[in-house]
């Protein structure tokens, strides 16, 4: 037996609250996706209108059908704004404003004036318009996740398609006064679509939000929380199982006096300072390059593809530049210096390991040295402050 037209209106009353909670549930259990937050938004209106369009059909008056328009535009211009944060994460207020008004300004007055044939011929495109406009939104944000917003992208588009064929039937029909809802094959395919892509937008929304959180735990485990830079595992887990050849080197960095600045000026201070230090290491970072906390204040920094000698020039580079910051410490300017311990690639490959150990060996040469210093691991080379030396 064929469902009639109110049961399917019902039916996507349902599944559209279904998504709703689906969103809303998604984003109590994380709440840094506010894009869910914006997403649950847009379906609460987008239910909102389905019911009172539900209303309509049963007795249409203009005033009703200007409510289900109102309703609708809004829900999807703020879906839409849902996916431009998705990619972005900005919420684009004004975009969403300007877009539920433009379509809103296209088919309400039609309503209020009684050219309810007009009115849904604009309202069908609108929302079509809206539509395609938030599949665009996840297909370019699909290299995340490239499975669930391709299937996301596809469910949009073809909804967005139901409606213009919606709005093709009564183009084609030619009456600009209806006097009901319209009726017509289009407008129950269109319902079936809406059921369909409802239910499957949630089940793909489900699959994209548990791959996020896996993802964050993945980053979560090899970032240290406090710079944000790589953590010692990582580290290892990248190169550790690697031969370390003559273009590569490895260099590592110790804050001088670190604990001194703990005692005297606070944690608070020490951390504020591997921050500064930290912001150094990345900004000296080409592609290929690893900069990763070692732990307490020793940092390492492996570059890749670097010449003979250029190494050093790098380390002398950052530790310059540490040495020049001024560092605020509430009302005090402090500067602070780093040793510096260098082990340039050799012809003959050794682990990373290795490497490593002869950078730390360098490290601590450059510490009993004098600090703020850099030294070379080759033959332990002494580059002191301001010089550079390249290898022999």
């Amino acid at each position: 037996m064929m469902l009639d037209y109110n049961s399917l209106l019902l039916a996507l009353g349902v599944s559209a609250t279904c998504l709703t909670l689906t969103a809303l549930g998604s984003w109590l259990a994380r709440r840094a996706e506010t894009f869910l937050l914006t997403c649950t938004v847009g379906l609460v209106l987008v239910v909102s209108g389905i019911f009172t369009y539900v209303f309509y059909v049963e007795q249409p008056g203009r005033l009703l059908g200007a409510a289900n328009f109102v309703l609708l535009h809004g829900g999807f211009a703020t879906i839409w704004g849902a996916g431009y944060q998705f990619r972005t994460n900005r919420l684009p207020l004004w975009g969403i404003v300007i877009r539920a008004f433009l379509a809103m300004a296209s088919a309400v007055p039609s309503m209020i004036v009684g050219l309810d044939g007009l009115a849904f011929m604009a309202d069908n495109l609108a929302i079509a318009f809206l539509l395609f406009a938030t599949a665009r939104q996840y297909w370019l944000g699909r290299a995340e996740a490239p499975a669930p917003l391709t299937g996301i992208t596809a469910l949009y588009t073809l909804t967005a398609i139901s409606f213009v064929l919606c709005a093709a039937v009564l183009i084609s029909d030619g009456r600009l006064v209806l006097g009901a809802a319209p009726k017509n094959w289009a407008e129950d395919l269109s319902l079936a679509m809406c059921i369909a892509g409802m239910t499957g937008i949630g089940a793909l929304s489900l699959a994209l939000h548990q791959w996020r959180l896996a993802a964050r735990h993945r980053i979560d485990a090899i970032t240290d929380p406090l710079t944000g830079l790589l953590n010692r595992r990582a580290l290892f887990d990248r190169h550790g199982t690697r031969a370390m050849g003559a273009s590569t080197a490895v260099i590592v960095f110790d804050i001088d006096h670190f604990k001194s600045v703990n005692d005297r000026y606070g944690h608070a201070a020490g951390d504020h300072v591997l921050k500064v230090f930290a912001g150094e290491l990345s900004a000296n970072c080409r592609n290929g390059d690893t900069a990763a906390r070692l732990g307490g204040e020793e940092f390492a920094l492996v570059l890749k593809e670097i010449m003979p000698g250029r190494a050093e020039l790098a380390a002398e580079r950052i530790r310059k530049a540490f040495e020049d910051r001024d560092i605020y410490i509430e009302d005090e300017v402090l500067k602070c210096t780093v040793s510096v311990g260098v082990a340039p690639g050799r012809s003959k490959p050794l682990d990373f390991d290795a490497m490593l150990n002869e950078a730390d060996k360098a490290l601590y040469v450059a510490k009993r040295g004098g600090r703020n210093r850099v030294e070379l691991a080759s033959h332990l080379h002494s580059v002191p402050a301001g010089v550079v030396r390249s290898a022999s």
